[in-house]
């Protein structure tokens, strides 16, 4: 029950990531009335508050206890889904879509953190579908969003959110046993400059594309994360209990995993930014039916889930599944308005089939990396090289579109640069991966005092 329930904590955040991007055209026509700007933040409020507060309120949930990060996480989403329906004006509906963001970032590297803790003898297994549910609940968002705005205006999307989560959040109470807690202290000068240092960065990356990469907003938030990512090292190098030690990226397998995670999702969100829009523009889908069109998506990781649990966090699994991302892009890019679906559907499953492969073993790198007490901290870097890597996905096709006339043709070039980038870092990450790590069901001992060595602990 306790892995069920994660699992559903997960789904729902990644459901509304994905979901709203097919309530847009029903917020424009709506009466609010917003602006493209403001739908824009409808959508990057949500992404950048729930991306840059991922490392530090993972941290949190190690210390106030992550069975109950999950719950206020769940119970602060609750709320942003009825401000979101229920918003008079825009700048509520992107408070609300904030404090959402915030909501998922406290409850989803908690999920994990509980999971860990509670599934000892089979964490493999408990990575691995959690990892899968990252995939599956994008698919559920296209899903819901489709279904509800076919009958429906866009607050009944938000609204469908509360109760389920409310279900989640009274069962997860009452059914999961307590985890451990961690007591740490970290300094608010440094969660701070991390957060704002992320915040700079994502805002660059995301706005890139829409404003022009020489545009002064875009120039002035890369300016600006510069010296505050760089303040924040600093003082992780010299502090005693610093919120993320950079000395832990010295830890191949940490290292290695959030370059992989990163690079895998700078894939798949390409994917997904420019998927719909095919489906809809060039196929002549209806919402509801690309929401069902992308299903292999999900179905491709969870039919490999068994799979990655048994091979294990090696080199050889991480670069199978990288390549088959990339090889899945690729064909994609031959995909055109009159290609059959059977054909596109195969393509969607080699790639899905690639993540639900790779993604497991990088993410097990990552924690194995860091001590039990931080699963937390080590879930919200995992997440945040997610999203770093999700918002440079959508930046480097986004551009490549902009440099085409034609849609069909922006895609299939965006599509192979996508690829050529992944097969790069991919390549890198595996590289850097220790060689003769497989076993993900046990870290390996001497990480945890060898981080402690490292930080001076």
């Amino acid at each position: 029950m306790t892995l069920l329930l994660m699992v559903l904590t997960v789904v729902l955040i990644q459901a509304m990531v994905a979901g709203i991007n097919l309530a847009i055209p029903s917020l424009a026509a709506g009466g609010l009335h917003p602006s493209h700007t403001d739908l824009v933040w409808v959508v990057d409020g949500y992404v950048l508050v729930f991306a840059a507060l991922l490392i530090p309120l993972g941290a949190l949930g190690d210390r106030i206890g992550r069975k109950r990060a999950v719950v206020w996480g769940l119970a602060l989403f609750t709320a942003s889904c009825v401000i979101s329906a229920l918003a008079p004006n825009v700048l509520t509906l992107q408070l609300g879509r904030a404090l959402g963001g915030a909501a998922a970032a406290l409850a989803q590297p908690a999920t994990l953190g509980v999971l860990l803790a509670v599934y000892r003898e089979r964490r493999a297994r408990a990575v691995t579908v959690w990892t899968a549910a990252l995939g599956v609940g994008g698919v559920a968002g296209n899903l819901i969003a489709g279904t509800v705005l076919r009958s429906a205006g866009w607050p009944w999307f938000f609204l469908v959110f509360a109760p389920a989560a409310v279900l989640v959040l009274i069962l997860t109470a009452a059914l999961v046993p307590p985890v451990p807690r961690y007591p740490g202290r970290t300094s608010a000068l440094d969660t701070a400059l991390l957060v704002a240092g992320l915040f700079a960065l994502l805002f660059g990356i995301i706005e890139g594309p829409e404003h022009g990469w020489a545009s002064w907003p875009v120039l002035t938030a890369f300016a600006a994360t510069v010296p505050l990512l760089l303040t924040f090292v600093g003082r992780g190098l010299r502090g005693r209990r610093p919120l993320l030690d950079p000395r832990v990226f010295a830890i191949p397998s940490v290292r290695a995993g959030a370059l992989g995670v990163g690079a895998s999702f700078l894939a798949l969100f390409g994917l997904f930014f420019v998927n719909a829009q095919f489906l809809q523009e060039v196929k002549g889908y209806s919402p509801l039916r690309t929401a069902f069109a992308v299903l292999p998506l999900a179905a491709g990781m969870m039919a490999m889930t068994a799979v990655a649990a048994k091979a294990g966090p090696g080199r050889r699994t991480i670069g199978t599944g990288m390549g088959l991302i990339a090889l899945g892009l690729v064909l994609l890019s031959f995909v055109k308005g009159d290609t059959p679906y059977p054909w596109y559907a195969l393509c969607l499953l080699v790639t899905a089939a690639g993540l639900g492969l790779s993604a497991p073993a990088l993410t097990t790198g990552i924690l194995r990396g860091l001590p039990p007490a931080q699963a937390g901290l080590g879930s919200g870097l995992n997440s945040a090289a997610r999203e770093v890597g999700a918002a440079l996905g959508v930046a480097v096709i986004g551009s490549v579109l902009n440099s085409h006339a034609s849609f069909t043709a922006g895609i299939s070039v965006g599509y192979r640069v996508l690829a050529g980038l992944l097969l790069v870092f991919g390549a890198v990450a595996v590289a850097m991966w220790p060689a003769g790590q497989r076993d993900a069901g046990r870290p390996a001992s001497p990480t945890p005092r060898t981080f402690h060595d490292m930080a001076g602990r």
